[in-house]
């Protein structure tokens, strides 16, 4: 049996594109940075990243007239704010799509807030009836509509610790899939990524695990990589969606149930309590994973020991002590 704590020692590093000014490189238009503190010093521990600065790469230069969106929050321009007959949008869609080109081994990206070329929401638009903050960065929205199920966020939302646990949730499973699309996609590898993130991809969506179960239910004759790809459409949307404490608490039973005839009934209520105290507020998550996990260690489970749930991301980032 491979060990719930020896699981995550099987995944390479992943590699996180970031906006260059998060990392502290001075590549604002005003010559300044925007290093992001968390993301360097604690996240940077454990993954490799790959600055990025779409205005630089189109040659704009530090420092640079400022640019903002303009016109239809759907479809915006990027234009000067001053020079305003300065207008970068096709190069900037077109830096998009040559950077997402580039991204097959990326696992993750993490873009500058509120920038006209990077920010993912709430982007101010100035508009004929006045600014409306409703645009997406014309760099960041050609990116995704490239690459929809690449894990993104903007720094910014994650200073939210709910967001900041999701991304890097979604982070470390992308990982995991594109080491199992390198490895050489077959049926049963899918079947067995399927199953080792069964509590995981419960606790966001018990409706989508089924859907994903039925899509892999008769492999037998179909083209594996469609297949994958309808999987992979369906698997990442499922993990975007953020965890109640409710739908925690439901899988943090489900996994309890593996230990009914191995523990004892002094060991089943403390267990049942500190899930309810974890529901209600009292103790983080970290605690009644802590707890099964010591359980597990003492009564080893085939199949509880392959579930991701239980260690998904290195415990030292400390996302689920604020959960």
């Amino acid at each position: 049996m491979v060990s719930i704590d020896s699981q995550l020692s099987t995944v390479p590093r992943p590699l996180v594109a970031v906006s260059s000014c998060l990392l502290g490189n001075p590549v604002r238009y005003d010559g300044n940075h925007a290093r992001y503190n968390w993301m360097v010093d604690k996240l940077g521990r454990f993954v490799d990243f790959i600055p990025l600065c779409p205005e630089m790469s189109i040659g704009l230069g530090v420092p640079r007239k400022p640019v903002q969106l303009t016109g239809d929050p759907a479809d915006p321009r990027v234009q000067g704010v001053v020079e305003t007959e300065l207008d970068v949008t096709d190069v900037l869609r077109m830096q998009g799509q040559k950077v997402a080109g580039s991204l097959d081994k990326v696992a993750g990206y993490v873009f500058k807030s509120r920038s006209p070329s990077c920010g993912l929401f709430r982007v101010k638009v100035r508009t004929p009836g006045g600014v409306e903050r409703k645009g997406r960065g014309v760099y960041a929205a050609t990116i995704l509509e490239a690459c929809p199920q690449l894990p993104a966020e903007e720094e910014g939302r994650l200073n939210d610790t709910v967001l900041r646990e999701n991304f890097v949730s979604r982070l470390y499973a992308y990982q995991r899939w594109l080491l199992l699309r390198d490895s050489g996609l077959t049926a049963e590898r899918l079947l067995d990524f399927h199953t080792r993130h069964k509590y995981l991809v419960m606790a966001h969506s018990q409706a989508a695990y089924q859907r994903l179960g039925r899509l892999l239910s008769q492999l037998k004759g179909l083209d594996i990589d469609a297949v994958a790809g309808s999987y992979l459409d369906e698997f990442m949307p499922a993990l975007a969606r953020c965890v109640s404490p409710g739908r925690h608490g439901n899988v943090l039973h489900h996994i309890m149930g593996y230990l009914k005839r191995r523990i004892g009934p002094d060991d089943k209520a403390e267990l049942v309590s500190v899930i309810d105290n974890y529901r209600h507020g009292n103790v983080p998550l970290v605690v009644p994973i802590t707890l099964l996990r010591h359980h597990f260690r003492r009564n080893p489970d085939d199949y509880i020991g392959m579930q991701w749930y239980l260690w998904p991301y290195p415990d030292e980032l400390g996302l689920r002590n604020q959960l």
